[in-house]
Parts: C-alpha cells; structure tokens; sequence
C-alpha cells in the first residue's frame, strides 16, 4: 500500500490522542467524555501546533456510525419494563422537569436573540442529564443506597426515553420549518403507531428466534446479529421518515428483553466505545476557540440555567411527585447537569443544517463547568436542604409533608379504572395489528396479485387473506373480556360503573366493524363493503369465536412469555431471593410514609463483628434498625433470630431510614486494619534453604517456625534423605540437612536466608 489512505492516517491519529487523554483522564478521575472531546480540539485545525486530521469528511461518516451505535448501546441498557416499574413519582418529576427547563432553554435563546430553531435545538439540549456522571459521583460518595437515588434512577430512565422522541419532533420541525399543531400531532400518532408495532413484532419475533438457535451462537455471531438488527433497524426507521437514531435505540430495547441481552451488551461493548470514542472525538474537532471566547457570556448564562433551572424544576416535580421536601431537595442537587444526549441532539441540528455553529461550543462548555459542579451539588444536598428548610415558612412545609403522604394514599386504583386501562390497553394493541395487517395487504399483497392475475380475483384473494391474518385480533378487539371477567359479573357487580364500560364495550364493537368496512372499502369499494362484507365477516368471527380466541391465547402466551423470559431466567437462577423481595414488597410499601427503606448491604471479609451473633450485636437497640433477612450464598435466613450469625460475605437486608442508614453503615463497613503489602507478581518467588547444623530451625515444627509471619511465605515441600515432601503438615519438624522449599516475597526470603 504506497500511499495510504487519509481514512486509515486519521483513524490512527485520533485514536491515539484520545488514547492520551483517556489516560490523564482516568488519573484525574474526571468524566473520558470530556477527555474526547479535548482529543477531539487537539486534532482539529483550530491548533495550529498540533498534526491535524486530513479528510473531516470520512471522520464524520464515523461518528455517524458512533451515535448509532450509542443510541443502540443505550437501548440495550433501557428495557421497556423498567420504564413501567420507574413508577409515578420518577415519571412525574421527570415530565415536568424536561417541560420546564426545555421551555427555559427556548425562552433565554430568544432573549439572546437567537434564530428560532437554534433556540428550539438548545431546549432540547439542556433536557437530560448525565447518566455516567451521576451514578459516578454516587459511587464515590457512598451515596447508592439511599432512598432518593432509586428516584433519581428512574427519572434517568424517563428522561432518555423522552429526550428521543423529543430528537424526533426537533427532526420533524427541522425538515418541515414550521411548528403546526396538525403536523405535529400526526407525528406523534405516527410514531407511537411504529413503536408499538416494532416492540409488539421485535418481542414476538426476536426472543424466539435467539431461543432456537441459541445453541449455534457464540460470541462472534452475537457480534454479527446485533449489528445486523441494529442497522436493519435503523434502515426501516428511515424509510418511514424517522431518525436513524431511534431505529437503533428501539433494536437495542428488543434486544434488551432477550435472555441474550448481557450477553449482547458484553460482546458489543468494546465495538460501541471505539466508535463512541471517534463521535466525541469529531465534536471536539468542531470547538472553534474564538468561538467560545466570544460566546463566553453565553457559555455562563447556559451554564447558570442549567445549575438552577434544572434544580429548581426537578425539586418542584418531585414535590408535586408526593416527595417529601429534603428528598425533593436531594433529588434536584443531583439532576443539574447536562449530559451526552446534548452533544448528540447538536449533532443532529448539525446534520440537519439548521443550527448555527456557536452551538456546540456553548453546550461543550456547560457541560464540562456542570460535570465538575454535579459531586460537590450531591455531597452538600444535606447543608443546602437544612438552609432551605429555614428559608421555606412552616406552613409551606407542613403543607408539602400533608401532601405528600394524601400522594402516597391515593395510588389505589378502583376496580373500574382499572377495567378500563385493561380495555384501552387491548384496544390500541389491537387496533395497531388490524392497521399494520391491512396497510401490508394494501401496499404489499395487492399489487403482487394485480400483476400475475386479473379481474377482481387480486382484490378477492386480499381481502380474504387480510380479514383471516386479522381474524383473531378482531375477536380480541371486540369480545375479549379485560382482566378475564366476564359478561355477566360486569353486569352484576355493583362496584363497576357499568355505564362507562358498556359505552367502552360498544365502542369496541363499532371500531371492529368499521376496520372490516375500511378494509372491504378499499378492496371494493363502500357499497359492496357494507352489504356483502361486513355483515358476513362479522357473523363469521362471532360463529367461529372459539378458533380466533384459541388462535390469540396462543400468539398472547409466546409474546407474554418472551417479554418476561428475561426475569424467568434470573428467577430461576435466584428463586429464594426472588420470593422474598415479593413478600417484603407490599411491607415496604406501607411504611414509605416513615422514608423507612429495605437496603441489601454486603458483609466485609474482615468486619470486627465477624461469628458474633445478633444479639451480642445489638444493631436494633443501638441504631434502630431492623434485620429483614441475612442471606449466606443459596440460603436465605428470613426474619433472624438472636442467635444468627453474621459471617463474611452474608447479604444482611436491612430496613431502615436514610439517617440511621448512614450511622449504621460506619459500623457495619468497619474492618480490621490490615496492612496490605503493594506485592508485584514478579517479586513471588520459590527459594530453597539448606538447613545445617545450628540452624535455630531444628527441632521446630513449621507452625512454630514462625516462617509465615516473618516472611508472609508458605513451606510447599521438604527433601529429607533423597524423598520430597509435598505439602507437609504444619506439625512436620525441621531435622538437619534437610532441604525446605518456600513460596513467597523474594526481598523477605533473601532475608531469611
């Protein structure tokens, strides 16, 4: 290869500066995302002194790639399920913080008088938070089992979901130049048509496919699917007129509800940091520094935004969530930073051309200053609320306390409100397959037939094969009962309010019939539909209600199991612990009022009260804690007694608040000081030493030799008399001229020779 390509010359330089940086930045213990983007500005043309890439072009076509694969990545952590089990407060606090700091986002780009779409894309912008910086600084700061984090974790979750529907509205507003509430609303209706239909076809089809086959997969055919699956996923997304971005994150979430996934996620991860490494590293090359020194008041003013309108925003949305005023408080220190759905959300404005280009830097600045301000907002969350709580009048307080536990009442659903969620559930389900089914036979099916046959035969054929493969969702669309109550106890049962579920049910049956009729209607037209028809097609499905119902039972079952084959997988492995995290569930719940929570804390190997029962410990009668269950590898010990043991390693459960945790975890993580030597491999040597006559060692047994505390080494065999002794008894007594080989520390063996 005489002259090489510029690709690969480019390829290499970036890789090794962020190789650099990655180093110094890991020394430093700050985020490598920053450390990128510093690669990134090193190899740009904007210095000078520095080599520079050759074709930004190629780099560009990488980063492409390294958004898809992050967005992928992201999904595969994401799941569907968790963003159901996130629950109420986390969705409620999240919705209304990415409301408010979207619109505060829009409103200061117009006070600065930016154009209209920059300020809609800085909106966009400063709507989520870091993930990787947040649960970083929880780990450093010991902060993981307190109760708020599991709300921060959830509002995490929300904000990646929403941040990418949002991406698809800016696309849309982007390509169409203007914001119409009729052009938006059939983009949202058009976009949850496809996501349902791809998570309903992807969990159906995918999980069982994976199952199969699964004994013909090893890591390099993992490799090869996922990135097919992701590509092809990405490659309809943008058929049907969305980002490739979403077409990667929804593959990831299909995937992410296999029992492959782990597997998946391990086997890409390495594929997914080089490329997320070239896509940070070609934002950097984009930071022009002129730029950032002339939008220096921008960069700040973004900057302050972000601090005080995100803490502000998430604090309130977790008061109105039903959290208590300090948690609220916690909640919002921990939210207010911008994360790397910022530089991705730019980098779509810039792919679209419709952002200026003092963009990027302003988001690179305020998410580097946010990224060092977010451990010291968390760590001080406890002296900021104490201020606060001087601030705010008693009677606020009081209010907020009333209100959050009237919240905490009020999550009960009535029997009827939950008939009716059932129903609109099966409704949408459904209504989603019917369309999906007519639109292929109409697109697809129909002008296959047109041109092989004549006549009304191609439209005879369709239609037949349409209303059969839609059969069965019909029956279900109309007559399948929610929650398996029948008919008749909806009628008697007077705690139903039969009034809106009858107009439910009616509602049910006229939306059957009127896809037969839309269906027959573009076969043959709407006088031959509803005469010859709807009338027969509906008689049929009520005739033949046993088959479509035995039919939807068994495609019902295949997908419910795929979509929970993930926790049937980790319940088998773990089938105790399982058990009583349900039974403690409902417990834990009733006591939330008290910000009482159950926590799994790890006994260290070295603890002081290790072989000392709970009694002799007394956690309760000091700290006020409550021991649910101590776990000792496959053995769950549920509600101790006195005389329980705590050894190394055990699970202990405990149930407590965040204040007495935190008393209590000084104690329960307290070991022996031990000095650990910093031994290298290399200094672990085998030595022999001869013993001859006045060797103190004669007549000692290697137990009282004491050659394992002075040297830390081990005694592996001894050659007496042309034997060899391989692992003598501690019991063994040193004789001369015996010969004794030791394992250990090469600089305190020479010493003891």
């Amino acid at each position: 290869m005489p002259n090489l390509p510029t690709l690969i010359s480019d390829l290499a330089l970036i890789l090794i500066t962020a190789a650099i940086t990655t180093l110094i930045f890991r020394k430093l213990k700050q985020p490598l995302v920053l450390g990128y983007i510093i690669a990134g500005f090193i190899v740009s043309p904007y210095l000078g002194f520095t080599p520079s890439v050759a074709d930004e072009h190629n780099i560009e076509i990488w980063a492409q790639i390294g958004v898809i694969f992050l967005l992928f990545s992201l999904g595969l952590e994401f799941s569907f399920k968790k963003l159901m089990r996130v629950g109420g407060s986390a969705s409620i606090t999240a919705i209304f913080e990415i409301v408010c700091i979207t619109l505060l986002g829009f409103a200061t780009g117009k006070l600065l008088g930016w154009k209209t779409m920059d300020c809609f894309f800085l909106g966009g912008m400063l709507a989520s938070s870091s993930t990787t910086i947040i649960i970083r600084a929880f780990d450093e700061l010991g902060l993981k089992s307190k109760h708020y984090v599991k709300t921060v974790f959830g509002i995490l979750v929300v904000e990646d979901i929403i941040v990418i529907l949002l991406m698809v509205m800016l696309s849309t507003i982007a390509v169409t130049k203007q914001v119409e509430g009729m052009e938006m609303s059939f983009t949202v209706l058009k976009l949850g048509f496809f996501l349902i239909l791809w998570f309903l076809m992807g969990i159906f089809i995918i999980p069982t496919f994976l199952k199969r086959t699964k004994k013909l997969f090893d890591d390099e055919v993992y490799l090869i699917l996922s990135i097919g699956l992701c590509l092809g996923m990405v490659f309809l997304a943008t058929k049907v007129g969305f980002s490739a971005e979403l077409g990667a994150f929804i593959m990831g979430s299909i995937l992410a509800e296999t029992t492959s996934a782990e597997k998946i996620e391990h086997i890409f991860k390495p594929v997914k940091d080089l490329f997320a490494a070239v896509f940070f590293v070609s934002i950097g090359m984009m930071i022009d520094p002129k730029i950032i020194v002339d939008y220096g008041f921008e960069v700040l003013l973004v900057t302050v935004l972000v601090i005080f309108g995100k803490f502000i925003a998430t604090t309130i949305g977790a008061i109105f969530s039903g959290r208590s005023l300090k948690q609220a408080v916690e909640i919002g220190m921990s939210m207010a930073q911008i994360g790397e759905f910022a530089f991705i959300v730019a980098t779509l404005g810039m792919s679209l051309g419709v952002i200026s280009e003092f963009l990027f830097p302003i988001a690179v600045g305020a998410s580097a200053i946010t990224t060092f301000t977010t451990p010291y907002m968390i760590k001080h969350s406890d002296n900021f609320y104490n201020i606060i709580e001087k601030i705010v009048p008693k009677k606020w307080q009081e209010y907020i306390k009333l209100y959050s536990s009237r919240a905490d009442n009020a999550k009960s659903e009535s029997e009827t409100r939950k008939l009716i969620k059932s129903s609109l559930i099966i409704i949408v389900i459904n209504v989603i397959l019917i369309l999906s089914i007519i639109i292929l036979c109409n697109q697809f099916l129909l002008p296959a037939l047109i041109n092989t046959m004549d006549g009304i035969l191609p439209k005879t054929i369709t239609l037949i094969v349409g209303l059969l493969l839609s059969a069965p969702f019909l029956w279900a669309l109309m007559l399948r009962n929610p929650n398996n109550i029948s008919g008749a106890e909806l009628i008697k049962n007077v705690t139903f309010n039969r009034r809106k579920l009858l107009a439910l049910e009616i509602a049910r049956f006229v939306l059957g019939i009127t896809f037969i009729g839309y269906f027959a209607d573009k076969c043959f037209g709407t006088k031959i539909a509803a005469l010859a028809v709807v009338p027969p097609a509906f008689f049929l499905i009520i005739v033949f209600r046993k088959y479509f119902k035995r039919a939807y039972k068994i495609i019902e079952k295949r997908f419910v199991f795929n979509l929970h084959s993930r926790e049937i997988a980790e319940a088998e492995k773990d089938a105790p612990m399982t058990n009583l995290k349900n039974r403690l569930r409902s417990r834990n719940s009733q006591v939330s009022d008290w910000d009482l929570h159950l926590v799994d804390l790890q006994t260290p190997q070295h603890a002081e009260y290790i072989g000392r029962t709970l009694k002799e410990l007394q956690w309760r009668e000091k700290f006020g804690i409550n021991v649910v269950y101590v776990k000792r590898s496959e053995r769950i010990i549920y509600s101790p007694g006195p005389n329980v043991k705590i050894m190394p390693f055990d699970n202990v459960g405990v149930l407590a608040s965040d204040e007495i945790l935190d008393k209590f975890k000084l104690e329960f993580y307290a070991e022996h000081e031990q000095e650990i030597p910093d031994v290298d491999i290399e200094d672990i040597v085998v030595e022999k030493i001869c013993i001859y006559e006045d060797n103190p060692l004669i007549g000692k047994s290697i137990s009282k030799s004491q050659i394992r505390e002075t040297t830390g080494g081990m005694v592996v065999a001894i050659e007496r008399n042309n034997s060899r002794i391989l692992t003598p008894s501690p019991n063994w007594i040193f004789q001369e001229y015996d010969v004794v080989w030791i394992v250990g520390d090469k600089k305190r063996l020479k010493d003891l020779m």
